[in-house]
């Protein structure tokens, strides 16, 4: 029990480094190419691994060999590496694990987000059993035969008893492990996100990068309150066109653009997939705020008050910064939407601005 204590010590300083360095983390996108399943492996730096060191002399104990007060005891960096050697001391970098859930509670704390409420007749929690990990007691329905079976094995080898004609492993009370569990509310509600981004020539590599790594942490975010998430994904410049997620993030265009084709599109899956009573639906629309002609920006206007904003939990503009964009329609959307809480826009200049345009979009819990 001591030593999953420690454990769970261990992980709480790692989700405070995380915590406190959280704008770091998100402006490389580091940890969006670590995902694996449900856990995200985020490389922390300077934590020194222990490890036994020769003391002063004439102070007792067993050691043996030569060796000055500070040296390394069976070091662990000793090693037979190859190539030349250098004389730079290297630096422990360590990667752990977290849960997508322990991350959006990270990124919940750290931004001081409200939990969602979400809107229509299905919400409502369903008590769910999560295994977290595994300890030496439990009842016998919850043992862990393969780790109690491992824990035999070692102790027969370690011991010198084990017989590979004979290979009978019988494990004792001290092999046996049993899984842990704890109760949690899994909300049963639904949920999508249809993200709409401008592909045309003047949204760049490091545009789409943004709007890559602000949707990873949205995403992180949203499925903490929804199981089972939908993500859907629109590109578009002159015309829109529904894609894939990586082709979402890698796609250049050229040629105008008409964001009214984006929200037609947008509107037209919604409305064959996703019945609005039964449905939490978050559009999120990236442009650097050119389009075509101000015709065009009065169809998105109107599209915006007739279906979306009675409609979504919330409409999203993202205004991503580039040398090329006007900018001009978010003026518009500010113009025409002053004080509608169902429209929020953010302006996001630049890497360093992603966190504040996450508080943005998420900060009043809809």
């Amino acid at each position: 029990m001591a030593i999953k204590e420690d454990q769970n010590r261990f992980r709480d300083i790692i989700k405070g480094r995380v915590k406190e360095d959280l704008k770091k983390y998100v402006s490389h996108g580091e940890m969006i190419g670590k995902r694996e399943n449900d856990f995200v492996k985020i490389p922390i730096p300077q934590i020194d691994i222990p490890n036994f060191r020769y003391g002063p002399k004439q102070k007792g104990g067993v050691g043996q060999g030569d060796g000055k007060a500070g040296d390394g005891v069976g070091d662990p960096s000793d090693g037979s590496g190859q190539g030349k050697a250098g004389d730079q001391s290297g630096e422990h970098n360590l990667e752990v694990e977290l849960t997508m859930d322990e991350l959006a509670d990270i990124l919940g704390e750290k931004l001081e987000l409200p939990r969602i409420l979400p809107k229509g007749n299905k919400n409502i929690d369903s008590v769910k059993t999560k295994y977290t990990g595994l300890s030496p007691v439990g009842p016998e329905s919850l043992r862990h035969f393969k780790s109690s079976y491992k824990n035999a094995l070692k102790r027969y080898l370690s011991s010198g008893i084990y017989n590979p004609e004979d290979p009978i492993i019988i494990p004792i009370k001290r092999d046996l492990e049993y899984r842990t569990f704890k109760k949690i509310n899994q909300p049963q509600t639904k949920a999508v996100v249809i993200y709409m981004m401008d592909v045309s020539g003047s949204m760049g590599d490091e545009q789409k990068e943004i709007v890559r790594i602000e949707s990873f942490w949205i995403n992180t975010w949203l499925k903490k309150h929804y199981k089972g998430l939908e993500t859907r994904f629109i590109i578009h410049d002159a015309s829109a066109k529904e894609v894939d997620e990586n082709t979402f993030f890698r796609t250049s265009e050229s040629g105008g653009t008409l964001i009214s084709s984006a929200y037609k599109l947008c509107q037209d899956i919604i409305l064959k997939d996703y019945p609005v009573n039964e449905w939490n639906i978050y559009p999120f629309h990236f442009s650097d705020g050119d389009n075509w002609s101000s015709e065009d920006t009065r169809l998105c206007l109107k599209l915006l008050k007739d279906f979306f904003m009675p409609h979504t939990n919330v409409f999203c503009y993202g205004q991503v910064e580039s040398k090329y964009g006007s900018g001009q329609f978010l003026k518009d959307l500010t113009k025409e939407f002053t004080g509608d809480e169902r429209l929020i826009v953010s302006q996001i200049e630049s890497r360093d601005k992603i966190l504040d345009s996450i508080r943005d979009f998420l900060g009043k819990g809809k």
